[in-house]
């Protein structure tokens, strides 16, 4: 059997796949066909769906689960999706949900969302948590890289990291001003990346740059198979699985806001005080509206 997909991490699917195919039936052999053929299309449909498509049963498509060795369809599906999710390019995202109702958009997203973030929780090692926060504390420097999509999750971190220690770096996202960013890193230093499907190869380079250098690097990203969190010394995981061609990114963001929180809990004290100067400087420059009299 042909190996339509590529497995940078010799894929438990891929396996069970070229392991059974022989002695699958003729109805399964065609619903495996069908996963290498499409699994940009099989990744994200219902067990029904593909069976009309490929033209047999639902049950046989659940069979066919458990003949490869998992729990049910939604394993084998969950499987399917952490294999391919970096290899979906925006068109093929946008077309994965073409056929979901209009009426249904707002809440299947959000639920998606929420999903994602029962999964961050499930899965979040709070040993790793505190760690990073350890190594925060402990850095001469913090650099923080995100292109693209992780672009605001980096400015947000860096934004109120900021307030809590004097150290902070945001790294700019050209090619140029990464690597001249990055030039005096040291193995004194911390270097935070941030990168999810699908992963920027800017961020990936620029953390194998830090790494050089000796920097500890920390990932946070979608997975312990991710790009970034393979070059880590540690990674924290949030879910990113996306409804759209968009990235999902608000368990990114809780796991981020939990971070800042974790770091100003450390100090709290001189949190209470530059904040009390910042709101001082804010008032007088009347950054932010406070009555009436700021929305005539």
């Amino acid at each position: 059997m042909k190996k339509t997909l590529e497995s940078s991490e010799d894929s438990d699917l891929l396996v069970r796949l070229n392991h059974s195919f022989k002695g699958l039936s003729k109805g399964q052999k065609q619903i495996a066909s069908f996963i290498m053929e499409n699994y940009d299309k099989a990744a994200f449909i219902t067990a029904s769906k593909m069976g009309r498509i490929v033209g047999v049963s639902e049950s046989t498509v659940v069979r066919f689960a458990y003949t490869l060795g998992y729990d049910g369809y939604p394993e084998l599906q969950k499987s399917l999706q952490d294999l391919i999710r970096n290899k979906l390019t925006s068109v093929q995202r946008i077309k994965l949900t073409s056929d979901m109702n209009q009426s249904d958009v707002l809440r299947s997203v959000l639920k998606a969302d929420m999903a994602n973030i029962r999964a961050t929780i499930d899965s979040t090692d709070s040993e790793v948590f505190n760690t990073v926060v350890d190594e925060l504390f402990g850095a001469e420097k913090i650099y923080i890289i995100g292109i693209r999509s992780a672009l605001p999750l980096a400015q947000l971190l860096a934004y109120y990291l900021g307030m809590v220690l004097d150290n902070v770096v945001l790294m700019n996202s050209t090619i140029g001003d990464v690597y001249e960013s990055l030039i005096r890193i040291t193995g004194r230093d911390a270097c935070i990346g941030i990168s999810f499907p699908r992963y920027s190869a800017r961020t990936i380079d620029a953390l194998k740059f830090a790494k050089t250098k000796g920097a500890r690097i920390i990932a946070i990203t979608d997975s312990t198979f991710s790009p970034i969190s393979e070059l880590a010394d540690h990674s924290l995981i949030a879910k990113s699985d996306m409804a759209s061609f968009a990235d999902s990114l608000v368990a990114p963001l809780s796991l981020i806001n939990a971070l800042i929180v974790a770091c100003s809990l450390r100090r709290k004290e001189d949190v209470y005080a530059r904040l009390s100067q910042l709101e001082s400087l804010w008032g007088s420059q009347r950054i932010y509206a406070t009555g009436e009299s700021d929305r005539l």
